[in-house]
């Protein structure tokens, strides 16, 4: 068996033209333009990459991009104080702290800090909760790109088995409240679990979300199943020549492949569905401020 591969970067692109069409809408219908703010505190590498690319591709969507960058060495007060600012304008939909933050401030206190109905990242208790309760609420931008590969690739989740390896705030968690309201059933796995393996190869649809290299090989996974890997981990690659690297993801594509019956590659799989969706949660978060139908297609 060869797995179909899904394509997270063309899957991304067709969300991203959703959102810009129901941006063009808002404009023409009710004069709104959504808002993005985004702060960046520091000067992390992969963060500032991030965060242009958040930028660019509001721009592209045809919103407002608001950018905040201070430095590494902001008080805590005066990074609440901008949240709080935010919170205010009425421009601005969406709100998003871009992580890690440095040591000295309380991440947990930003994020809550947040407007809930602002908080696209769907980071905030308030949201946590809301999910968990299987009400309305922010949802988390990574596990949300999961859902909606897994619902355009299967229709219907209901009855499916699902195992989520990984017991993160930002995606294990979520994605198993998220599989739970699509009337799947759900274990989510971790370090501590007996017998991981076996209990993978139970899994119709299998998440990979902890961060180590190629840890799921191929024997592990249920002939037929959907893999949806969302490691992305770096590591050399002697072949490119010394001092190279390469991308990876949680599982081992090539055998894993073999046997699943689809898969996300990394990259390219869920990678460009995260940026999408926060562009998606943004749109939602205007759309809810107004008191206008939100978009169907882009949030659960």
């Amino acid at each position: 068996m060869t797995a179909t591969r899904i394509d997270g970067k063309a899957f991304a692109a067709t969300i991203r033209d959703r959102v810009a069409q129901h941006v063009t809408r808002l404009k023409e219908d009710h004069g709104i333009t959504p808002g993005l703010a985004v702060v960046l505190v520091g000067e992390d590498p992969a963060s500032q990459v991030y965060v242009r690319n958040k930028g660019k591709q509001t721009h592209e969507a045809g919103m407002q991009s608001f950018e905040h960058r201070l430095p590494d060495d902001t008080p805590e007060a005066d990074l609440l104080a901008l949240v709080e600012t935010l919170n205010g304008d009425p421009a601005v939909h969406g709100i998003l702290v871009q992580l890690p933050l440095p040591g000295h401030i309380d991440a947990e206190k930003v994020i809550n800090t947040i407007d809930p109905a602002k908080d696209v990242d769907g980071f905030h208790i308030l949201n946590v909760g809301l999910l968990g309760t299987g009400q309305k609420s922010m949802v988390p931008c990574t596990p949300l790109g999961c859902l909606m590969m897994l619902r355009e690739h299967h229709g219907t989740l209901s009855g499916l088995e699902a195992v989520v390896i990984g017991r993160s705030n930002i995606v294990g968690k979520p994605m198993a409240q998220l599989l739970l309201g699509e009337s799947c059933t759900v274990t989510v796995a971790h370090s501590r679990t007996r017998d991981l393996a076996e209990t993978v190869r139970r899994a119709d649809i299998v998440i990979a979300a902890v961060g180590r290299p190629e840890m799921v090989p191929g024997d592990w996974i249920k002939p037929g199943a959907t893999v949806i890997d969302v490691g992305i981990n770096r590591v050399p690659a002697p072949e490119k020549g010394e001092g190279k690297t390469r991308l990876v993801g949680d599982c081992d594509f090539e055998s894993c492949a073999e046997v699943a019956g689809a898969i996300t590659p990394v990259p390219g799989g869920v990678g460009p569905m995260t940026i999408a969706c926060l562009l998606a949660n943004t749109v939602t978060a205007c759309c809810r401020a107004q008191g206008i139908a939100e978009p169907e297609g882009l949030t659960v």
